[in-house]
């Protein structure tokens, strides 16, 4: 890593995980396997702020460890990269396990349960749901009938009017921290 970090994939330590490292990563790391309208690939760090604004405004009354949950819920896509969906099941179990198993130290450095409560993870689940939704349609060259076949309907106009925009991977960078330094009480 950056950070002179070195991370062990298939046994990680919350010890050898650094949020500028995650944030670095995730800001070039391109959702839609770059596949995105736009000067700039669209970046999971960028996908993963969103997620978290959208559970702020869909569960206002949520502990801030909760939105600091959703900010990291792609987290291990920093070193693992993005996969879109049939390709993950393809692979096989393997990839599923190591994301586990990051997910796992990922969370016990920063505060977080190993495993989220369920009622949050469907939360967390049904905005990253919305947000790769409103990627599909605005960023990825879906029509809206196909978005709302794979992603269902708009969770509510709040967001079903946010803009997207991809951005420079330094810019996104300094977002993803942003938030972070305000979810984080470490």
């Amino acid at each position: 890593m950056l950070s002179g970090r070195r991370l062990d994939l298939f046994n990680p330590s919350p010890f050898d995980i650094e949020i500028e490292d995650i944030a670095h990563g995730l800001s070039f790391v391109a959702r839609w396997n770059g596949q995105t309208v736009g000067d700039f690939p669209y970046s999971v760090a960028e996908h993963s702020v969103f997620v978290a604004e959208m559970l702020t405004l869909f569960r206002p009354r949520s502990d801030k460890r909760w939105r600091l949950a959703a900010l990291l819920h792609d987290a291990p896509e920093y070193v693992i990269g993005d996969m879109v969906g049939p390709a993950k099941s393809s692979v096989g179990p393997g990839y599923a396990e190591m994301d586990e198993r990051l997910t796992t130290a990922i969370h016990q450095r920063f505060g977080l349960p190993a495993k989220l409560p369920a009622e949050m993870k469907r939360a967390i689940k049904r905005v990253d749901k919305h947000s790769a939704r409103l990627e599909a349609e605005q960023l990825a060259g879906f029509s809206k009938r196909e978005a709302d076949r794979l992603f269902g309907k708009p969770l509510s106009a709040d967001f079903q009017d946010r803009k997207l925009r991809p951005r420079p991977p330094t810019e996104v960078k300094a977002m993803f921290l942003a938030t972070f330094n305000q979810v984080f009480d470490g």
